[in-house]
C-alpha cells in the first residue's frame, strides 16, 4: 500500500499523463490540480498562464474561482448564526426592506403583474437552501418574462456580476416578483448574492472586508479575494472560453481586466464577479470543513454549523426540475451534497462545487479526501466538461488501500 496517503504513484502518474493531454492538444491553455488525502497532497501544473504565451502555470498561479465562492458566503453567514448577529429562519426584511411584501407569480411563464402575495417572508435559510423564489428559469419555449427581466436589469449578469453596486442591485432584484413561493422549490443562484449583500449590511462592513478578517486570515489564506495586490496581478491566469461553432479556445472579454487591483462594482456572493484564489488556499478552506470547523489556531465554526452546511437540506419537492444541476444529490448550504454512488467519484456524502470559469472542488469526508482542478476555460453548459471528469475519475482511481 502507498504512503502517499492512499494514493498509489502509478495512479497519480496517470492523472498527470490525462490532465496534461488536455494541454498537449490544445484544449485548456493549462491547469492547477491538487489532491490531498489523509494529510498527503500532490499538486500537477502544467501548461501557460495564457494560451501560446512563455509565463508557465505554477502551484501559486490566481484563477478566477467563480461559483466556488458560495461556499464562502455561506460560512461567512454561519459564522453570524453563530454570534446570534444573524438567525436562518428571520425574515431577511428586517435588514434588507427592499425584499419585503414580496409577490409572486401565479405562473412561471406568465407576465410580471399577474402575481398574488407571498405566503411568508424571505429568509436566510431560502437564500443559502436557494429556495427563495429568485433565480436561474427556463422554460421549453425559452427564457420566461421573470429571466428576460433579470438579464435585462443586470440582476442576473452571468461571470462579469452585476453592472451596479450592492444597493441598487438589491433594489432592481426587490422590483421583480418572485417565481415561487418562499421554500417551493431550488433555483440557482441569487440567494448567494442576496446573501452577500445581508452579510454586509448586519455587520457595517464591505463584504471582502469581513471574509479577509473572519475566514482568509484565520486559514492563511494570503492569496484569496476579490481584489488582487499590485505585485500579484501577474500571476493571474487568462480566461477563456469556447467558439461556439468550432469549439476552439477563445479569449473570454472580461470587464475587470486590467483592473482587479480594485475592487469591483459588486462583490458578488454567488461568484460572479467572484473571488480570485489557487488551489492551496481553497484547499485550506476544503480542509476545515472536513475538520468539522476547526483551523490552525482555534475553530472557525461549530461542527454543527459544518454539518448543517454539508448536508442536503432539501426536499425531494424542492429538487423537482433540478437535475441538470444537482443529479441525484442535493444541496445544503452554498455547495452541492452527493445523494448516491453513481461513478467512481459521485459518492454519498461528498461535497463541493463547481466554478463555470472552469473550477471544480470537492471534499469527501469518507475518504479524507480533497480534489481541486482550476483551468481557464469556462463551462458552457452544466454539464461537467470532459477535464474535470477526468481528473475526478484519476483521482478515485488513484486510491491504493
Amino acid at each position: 500500500m502507498s504512503d502517499d496517503g492512499g494514493l498509489s504513484p502509478a495512479g497519480l502518474d496517470r492523472m498527470r499523463r490525462v490532465m496534461t493531454g488536455f494541454v498537449d492538444r490544445g484544449e485548456l491553455p493549462g491547469f492547477v490540480a491538487l489532491v490531498q488525502r489523509r494529510g498527503r497532497t500532490h499538486v500537477i501544473e502544467a501548461g501557460a498562464l495564457e494560451a501560446g504565451g512563455d509565463a508557465p502555470m505554477r502551484r501559486d498561479t490566481l484563477f478566477r474561482i467563480a461559483s466556488l465562492t458560495k461556499a464562502v458566503t455561506a460560512a461567512a453567514a454561519m459564522i453570524l448564526v453563530e454570534e446570534c448577529r444573524l438567525r436562518l429562519d428571520d425574515p431577511l426584511h428586517d435588514l434588507l426592506p427592499e425584499l419585503a411584501d414580496r409577490r409572486v407569480l401565479r405562473r412561471l411563464d406568465g407576465p410580471l403583474d399577474d402575481t398574488v402575495p407571498a405566503e411568508r417572508p424571505i429568509t436566510l435559510r431560502d437564500a443559502l437552501t436557494f429556495t427563495l423564489g429568485y433565480g436561474v428559469t427556463f422554460t421549453p419555449e425559452g427564457p420566461p418574462p421573470i429571466m428576460r427581466a433579470m438579464l435585462d436589469t443586470g440582476v442576473d449578469n452571468g461571470p462579469d456580476g452585476p453592472p451596479c453596486g450592492p444597493d441598487e442591485w438589491l433594489k432592481r432584484l426587490g422590483a421583480l416578483p418572485l417565481a415561487h413561493q418562499p421554500g417551493a422549490g431550488w433555483l440557482y443562484n441569487t440567494g448567494a448574492d442576496v446573501a452577500g449583500v445581508l452579510i454586509a449590511r448586519a455587520t457595517g462592513r464591505p463584504f471582502e472586508e469581513f471574509l479577509r478578517e473572519r475566514i482568509f486570515e484565520p486559514l492563511g489564506m494570503r492569496d484569496t479575494g476579490f481584489t488582487v495586490p499590485a505585485g500579484r496581478t501577474g500571476r493571474l491566469a487568462a480566461s477563456y472560453t469556447s467558439d461556439p461553432a468550432t469549439g476552439a479556445l477563445v479569449r473570454r472579454a472580461d470587464p475587470r481586466d486590467g483592473a482587479y487591483d480594485r475592487p469591483p462594482v459588486f462583490p458578488a456572493g454567488s461568484g460572479g464577479p467572484g473571488l480570485l484564489s489557487t488551489v492551496d488556499d481553497h484547499c485550506a478552506f476544503l480542509r476545515m470543513l472536513l475538520d468539522g470547523g476547526r483551523c490552525p489556531g482555534g475553530r472557525l465554526l461549530s461542527r454543527p454549523s459544518v454539518e448543517l452546511m454539508t448536508t442536503d437540506r432539501l426536499t425531494p419537492e424542492q429538487k423537482a426540475g433540478s437535475g441538470v444541476f444537482l443529479g441525484s444529490g442535493g444541496w445544503g448550504f452554498g455547495l452541492a451534497v452527493d445523494g448516491r454512488r453513481e461513478d467512481l467519484f459521485v459518492r454519498p456524502g461528498r461535497f463541493g462545487w463547481t466554478g463555470g470559469l472552469g473550477t471544480s472542488a470537492y471534499a469527501d469526508p469518507g475518504e479524507d479526501m480533497i480534489g481541486i482542478v482550476f483551468t481557464q476555460r469556462a463551462m458552457t453548459s452544466p454539464e461537467p466538461p470532459r477535464h474535470f471528469q477526468d481528473f475526478w475519475t484519476t483521482a478515485y482511481a488513484a486510491i491504493d488501500d
